[in-house]
């Protein structure tokens, strides 16, 4: 499990195709300096197996071709940036909200508008995803967790959220460089979804 505060702005070294899968190569000094054999490391929200690592240097891991095909991971190339995060100790303080690495589906940012100390991002998502992003709730945007400051009407043909970026968020992951266009990936509250499910048995009950 992870809490979307990203702890380092690692970069992509190489990309290996096998088959419909491929292996990538990521460097990542501060999440490599205590890393281990099958340890999780989430890759822009998606959380992958350590296969091999050189301590305070990089890590490999092998990425499945449904991966691939439902995250933005199959459009880096060599150089980009990712955002990285280690899965939570128990120990440890719970900074963001409740994120495991399994993404949902990947958006589109739509616009940003920038002001003197942050900037307002609007993003697009499915619309099966629409109704477990609520205003004030959290939403993860390639492993980081924000808050929602705005989401779409009912009326409106394609569903979007808006997220506040603040300085420390645009110089330490990926989404400071992010432009209109470019295409993150999404993760819900998990506790939404729960909380439905819930519901949903509950209704199909009698008495």
């Amino acid at each position: 499990m992870f809490t979307g505060i990203v702890e380092e702005l690692g970069s992509l070294d190489s990309v290996e195709r096998v088959g419909d899968s491929a292996r990538l190569r990521i460097r990542g000094p501060l999440v490599t300096s205590d890393a281990g054999h099958g340890d999780s490391i989430a890759v822009n929200g998606v959380c992958l197996t350590v296969t091999s690592y050189v301590p305070g240097e990089s890590f490999d891991v092998d990425v499945m071709a449904e991966s691939l095909d439902r995250t933005a991971l199959g459009a880096l190339a060599p150089g980009d940036p990712v955002n990285l995060e280690r899965a939570m100790r128990a120990d440890a303080r719970f900074g963001g909200h409740i994120v495991q690495g399994h993404v949902d589906g990947t958006g589109v940012m739509i616009s940003r508008v920038e002001h003197d100390q942050w900037h307002v991002v609007r993003i697009s998502l499915p619309g099966d995803l629409a109704r477990y992003v609520v205003e004030k709730g959290s939403v993860t945007v390639s492993g980081t967790s924000l808050t929602v400051s705005a989401v779409s009407g009912p009326d409106e043909a394609e569903p979007w959220f808006e997220v506040s970026l603040i300085p420390t968020t645009l110089s330490d992951t990926i989404l400071g460089g992010l432009t209109p266009g470019g295409r993150v990936n999404l993760e819900v509250d998990i506790l939404a979804k729960y909380v439905e499910r819930l519901l949903d048995g509950r209704g199909g009950r009698s008495g």
